[in-house]
């Protein structure tokens, strides 16, 4: 019973917490006191916190290591613009937010079932190379203009809907893992072996792991299209699978908290330093060497941040404290 109590309060306090950070940036827009500009940067810190958290799923919690998942972003935002440039108003921008996830969890059936048998660099390279053969597709063919792209889209994104789909694909991915399938694709990042020895089909949780990976990142793919007025295939390139990795890392492999908080830090480094791209590549690679040496678990490790935290850092701290003050009566 107290743990159910336990249980309820920690989740109304995270809704709280929710409701009050949306509450406040909302504010500081209607005033604006953060500016387009600003608001661009959050939007782009909200699209990569959706990826972070669904690589994080394939890669942190299942341990498969993949490399395509601009791949699956590219579908989602191209499915979901060419639905926008023909259905007006917000019917066909839910339908294009829906379209391009099916169309990417789509791309991930097909993508996972012959390679998610690979394993490690193997993997990699495959989900590299699918990455690469959907960006030639669209860089191909008419309906996308080729290698132009698609301009002038309409914008639907407004900090509303960010933040709804932000804390969605967030709370939705937090359920699955705490699920009966989400702890069977923890015990396959494990030991795989063992996993299969318990009666676990590997094969399916690897699978279901990617498909529900690929569906977050094509509905990213979706917000980028219906919030940037033009896209184009070089948009999702192998560097843009590489960004979503670092933030990953970055944040911690194994820790929802930790791709938020990697894709915040990232994001805002990266506004401060827009006028100096080739020294925000220095600062990021840099960023990601002092990590690997300090910190080979990332800034979270595989845990989650909670108020826990802050009160065992306390008493850690005034431990320290009352210790010190009985050396110094000794």
């Amino acid at each position: 019973m107290n743990r159910k109590k336990l249980t309820g309060s920690t989740a109304l306090r995270k809704v709280v917490g929710c409701v009050a950070l949306y509450g406040i940036i909302q504010i500081l827009l209607s005033t604006r006191i953060l500016s387009d500009y600003y608001f661009a940067t959050l939007v782009t810190i909200g699209i990569n916190v959706i990826l972070a958290v669904s690589l994080n799923l394939i890669t942190g919690f299942t341990g498969q290591f993949s490399l395509g998942h601009a791949g699956f972003m590219s579908i989602g935002a191209y499915f979901c613009a060419l639905i926008t440039l023909r259905v007006d108003g917000i019917p066909g921008f839910l339908l294009g937010i829906l379209a391009g996830g099916a169309a990417a969890a789509l791309a991930g059936l097909l993508v996972g079932l012959p390679t998610l048998r690979l394993k490690g660099d193997y993997l990699a390279i495959a989900t590299l190379g699918m990455a690469e053969i959907i960006r030639i597709i669209f860089q191909n063919i008419k309906i996308t203009n080729g290698a132009a792209g698609l301009s002038n889209l309409p914008q639907y994104v407004n900090w509303t809907w960010l933040f709804v789909f932000v804390a969605g694909v967030t709370a939705l991915t937090v359920n699955f893992l705490h699920s009966s399938q989400g702890r069977a694709c923890i015990a396959i990042r494990e030991d795989e072996i063992a996993a299969e020895s318990m009666g676990i089909n590997t094969t399916r949780s690897k699978v279901t792991a990617f498909i529900i990976g690929a569906f977050f990142a094509g509905v990213a793919g979706a917000l980028y299209a219906t919030y940037f007025p033009r896209i184009k295939p070089d948009t999702f390139g192998f560097m843009k699978s590489v960004d979503i990795l670092v933030i990953v890392v970055f944040g911690g492999l194994g820790s929802i908290t930790g791709s938020i908080l990697g894709a915040i830090v990232l994001g805002l480094i990266s506004m401060f330093l827009s006028s100096y791209t080739e020294l925000r590549m220095v600062l990021y690679a840099l960023l990601l060497v002092i990590i690997m040496i300090f910190r080979p678990q990332g800034l979270m490790g595989s845990k989650e941040f909670s108020i826990a935290m802050f009160k065992r850092a306390g008493d850690r701290i005034s431990g320290l404290f009352r210790k010190k003050e009985k050396e110094e009566k000794v």
